[in-house]
């Protein structure tokens, strides 16, 4: 029987005001990081698909900080058939009338699957605190509900991983600019957008909040600068990698005996040749 998790803080202390954000990486090592980063994920979800265990990636960062284009490189080499992405907007009224975790429970991923949260349960601590969206007494008590959510999930034997993007003010108005005037990119930028810059200070605050309160030892946050997108999604990429990674087999799975069976007679190919290994392609 496997133990209950009890979910411990995290002895690191994580603010948004000690993280170091003049990170920077070259193109070209970011390409080389990214293709070798982009091919440790397709051995991880085949390992997934055929183990059975599954995983959710939680995203969180201030607007335009780079989660989609980070969500991008991810689902860009994995198959869709064992890999989720939802993005989170606002609950629906059928949603409002229940507990908020209800709308996560239904998206959780199967069995052999990956699944991503654009935007997750963090927003009743965030979004739903500072626009008064929750009462005190309600985004309150939801720090130790999501602690409970999460060890539960971890005791089913399910993986978490907590990313959240960081970015400076000034970073954040550059790119909103250059949404606006790019005609492909300006369907990212909405008023509340700019809006919302105008609480920073207490959307700073509620995250501080956030990753003090529900960064355990179990699930805890990882904080990525991400001034520099490129450095962010290697960053991003390479912390979701070694979580997942931890543990498991990513070898090629082995050849069925059916399979291999019908290979010997369509290829011609002996028992030897068609070994428990990637054939050369011609």
């Amino acid at each position: 029987m496997r133990k209950r998790t009890k979910a411990r803080l995290s002895k690191d202390k994580l603010r948004l005001g000690d993280v170091d954000m003049d990170k920077r990486l070259a193109r070209q090592p970011y390409q080389d990081k990214l293709n070798k980063l982009q091919q440790r994920l397709r051995l991880i979800q085949q390992s997934y698909l055929f183990s059975g265990n599954n995983a959710v990636i939680v995203f969180e960062g201030w607007d335009a900080a780079g989660k989609g284009g980070t969500i991008r490189r991810m689902s860009a080499v994995l198959d869709p058939r064992g890999f989720k992405v939802w993005p989170i907007a606002a609950p629906r009224r059928f949603e409002k009338e229940r507990h908020y975790l209800f709308r996560f429970w239904e998206r959780l991923p199967p069995k052999g699957a990956i699944s991503v949260f654009d935007r997750s349960w963090y927003g009743r601590v965030l979004v739903e605190r500072v626009e008064s969206l929750a009462s005190p007494a309600e985004w309150r008590r939801a720090y130790a509900e999501i602690n409970d959510f999460e060890h539960l999930l971890l005791d089913d034997g399910m993986r978490i991983v907590k990313i959240f993007l960081h970015i400076t003010p000034d970073e954040q108005l550059r790119r909103f600019e250059e949404r606006l005037r790019d005609p492909m990119k300006r369907w990212k930028l909405s008023y509340e957008d700019f809006r919302n810059r105008k609480s920073w200070h207490a959307h700073e605050k509620a995250i501080d909040d956030m990753l003090a309160k529900t960064s355990t030892l179990a699930v805890p946050w990882h904080v990525i600068p991400a001034n520099d997108k490129k450095y962010a999604r290697v960053q991003s990429l390479k912390i979701i990698g070694d979580a997942l990674a931890n543990g498991m087999e990513l070898g090629p799975m082995p050849i069925d005996d059916r399979v291999r069976d019908e290979a010997e007679t369509v290829f011609g190919l002996d028992r030897t040749t068609v070994a428990d290994s990637i054939l050369p392609t011609r």
